[in-house]
């Protein structure tokens, strides 16, 4: 009860007066931190100790209901993951016991040689998931995976070691996926996904979407429905991701590949900055929900302990070394970000967002980014993020407008990275983004205003799983976005995923695209290829394809998208105001 009172005390002292106040915005995100920090301390520790240990549990399920997962690759070593739930969504249905959980890590899917076995304790701690780190692994090795509890044996998930830094490799394949809205559509993309030959998955964002029932609703109509209201506590984000997690296709993924994760906004909620909440809510209660956000996205994902939640935060931008041919720098846009100019939304540049000392990834994530760029060596240096990088305007000539929630909304930031890049001479940056729901592939330029000005890379954005609901070839601002941006050589509005086949001399992109997502069953096609080689010529498109079933020109533009998050925002600003919870 001492650790709870002293973290009302601090949330009580620190209130949304301070954001009306002329405070500085580094003090108050100081004293923000140091609030979240505690929180998110007290999110894990309350829970902790004084559990007995039940060494032959009984389940009245199954518990595996999750699947299996790995993650976070390195050449001698990876994440297993699993949690145990029987029943996964009315809080999983566990004991508030201990439980052993056995692993066994084999060279073959029989587990005839199986080269590697432990216990790890599932704890109520964290939500009964099991995070193994498994160490001594030859380097590009295939191993396959299982847990066993009780008498239950898990499905077998298969993983695979990095090559070792420095190794000569002569290509690699993964696939790169975001914004998967369960009540959008079903993940067939994942089904096909699945089924492909890869080395790696990246997904660079929103994971888990925190709108209640039909809240957030898709142009095409929702297909299934989220339980429960608009998720704040512990115990929602849980049965959240365990809700995602029962998707079939989804565990499938998971178990064929080991992934690499990190998080955009809807895994907190729409458009948070940092400690600062999208609008129209408590600062306070906020920083609450998003220590609650951040240990649930740990229990879920196949993470390492160095991404426990503590202190402030939780350690998800890291680096991977695939042998000599890539560098993946794993950003996180969103936890240390300023807050969004200008109110946020899509607006011409005022000199609020256009300051120089505005930041996005944090003076420490910054400096890890360029030390990780100049020190180098590999073929090629990969972002692999959340929102648009290149620039990418509307509005009209005089007045263009630009997102203030992506990198267009903080150019200083984006032009420190540049000015980076420029100044090393590098001319191999691959950035792979979310976020937006559609497919785009533009060539990053020092200066996107110039049409001669240097390309020192190719910007690759997938399309959304799901999120958006049934999508088209062409919107009805597609042809002006084109225009307005010569930089951007490809635009498409169908769901699905990217691909990415890479030898040290070309980056090849396949935008992997299902028709319909509101019914199971679509097919799965590439839409168009792009290579990029280091040659300053910037990307071409090698193959294109009509989709089959899909539409080829929706009345759909960009703007549709905001307008659905301010209806669903509306709609839970409603229900609070008839629980009496918010007055006029």
């Amino acid at each position: 009860m001492t650790n709870e009172r002293t973290l009302d005390e601090l949330i009580r002292n620190f209130t949304e007066r301070n954001l009306k106040k002329n405070v500085n915005r580094r003090s108050f995100l100081y004293g923000a931190g140091k609030i979240a920090g505690l929180s998110l301390g007290l999110a894990i520790a309350q829970s902790m100790g004084g559990f007995k240990v039940d060494a032959a549990p009984n389940f009245s399920e199954y518990p595996f209901t999750l699947g299996v997962a790995s993650g976070d690759p390195l050449s001698d070593s990876v994440v297993l993951w699993t949690r145990l739930a029987p029943d996964p969504l009315n809080g999983g249905g566990m004991p508030s016991h201990i439980v052993p959980v056995n692993w066994e890590l084999a060279t073959d899917e029989n587990f005839r040689n199986v080269i590697k076995r432990g216990t790890e304790h599932a704890s109520p701690n964290l939500a009964h998931s099991v995070h193994v780190e498994v160490s001594g692994l030859k380097a590009n090795t295939v191993y396959f995976y299982r847990f066993k509890t009780g008498n239950e044996l898990s499905p077998v998930g298969k993983t695979k070691t990095l090559p070792a830094a420095g190794a000569s490799v002569a290509s690699m394949t993964f696939a790169f996926a975001s914004c998967q809205q369960y009540e959008h559509g079903y993940y067939t993309a994942y089904k096909h996904m699945a089924k492909e030959d890869l080395d790696l998955v990246f997904h660079v964002g929103d994971y888990i979407y925190e709108y209640g029932t039909n809240e957030y609703l898709s142009a095409t109509g929702n297909v299934r429905a989220h339980k429960g209201d608009e998720i704040i506590t512990l115990e929602d984000y849980r049965t959240r991701h365990a809700q995602y997690r029962s998707d079939e296709h989804l565990r499938a993924a998971h178990a064929a590949f080991p992934w690499v994760v990190t998080w955009d906004d809807h895994e907190v909620e729409n458009n948070y900055a940092n400690v600062i909440p999208e609008k129209d809510q408590s600062v306070e209660e906020f920083i609450k929900r998003r220590a609650a956000a951040y240990q649930a996205y740990y229990e879920h994902m196949p993470l390492r302990m160095s991404s426990l939640p503590h202190d402030g935060g939780m350690q998800l931008y890291r680096d991977f070394t695939y042998g000599d041919l890539a560098n993946f720098y794993v950003l996180d846009t969103r936890q240390y970000r300023d807050d969004q100019a200008n109110g946020d939304g899509t607006k011409a540049h005022t000199p609020e967002s256009l300051d120089p000392k505005r930041t996005l990834l944090g003076a420490e994530q910054e400096q890890w980014l360029f030390n990780n760029l100049g020190n180098s060596k590999s073929h090629w240096n990969v972002l692999a993020q959340q929102i648009f990088f290149a620039q990418r305007k509307s509005g009209t000539s005089t007045v263009p407008k630009f997102s203030m929630d992506s990198w267009d909304g903080y150019p200083a930031q984006r032009q420190r990275v540049t000015d980076f890049i420029a100044g090393k001479n590098i001319n191999n940056i691959i950035v792979i983004t979310g976020d937006v729901h559609a497919s785009w592939a533009s060539n990053l330029t020092t200066d996107y205003n110039n049409p001669d000005a240097p390309i020192f890379g190719a910007e690759f954005v997938g399309t959304s799983i799901t999120t958006g609901g049934n999508g088209s070839d062409w919107r009805a601002d597609t042809a002006k976005s084109l225009a307005d941006n010569p930089h951007i050589k490809f635009f498409n509005n169908y769901r699905g995923y990217v691909r990415c086949q890479v030898t040290p001399e070309q980056w090849r992109a396949d935008y992997r695209v299902v028709p319909f997502v509101t019914e199971p069953g679509a097919d799965i096609s590439t839409r168009a290829s792009f290579v990029y080689k280091k040659d300053q010529t910037g990307i071409k498109e090698i193959a294109a394809t009509t989709v089959p079933m899909g539409i080829k020109m929706s009345a759909e533009v960009e703007e549709d998208r905001h307008l659905a998050h301010a209806r669903a925002h509306e709609k839970q600003m409603e229900k609070k105001r008839k629980r009496g919870a918010v007055t006029n």
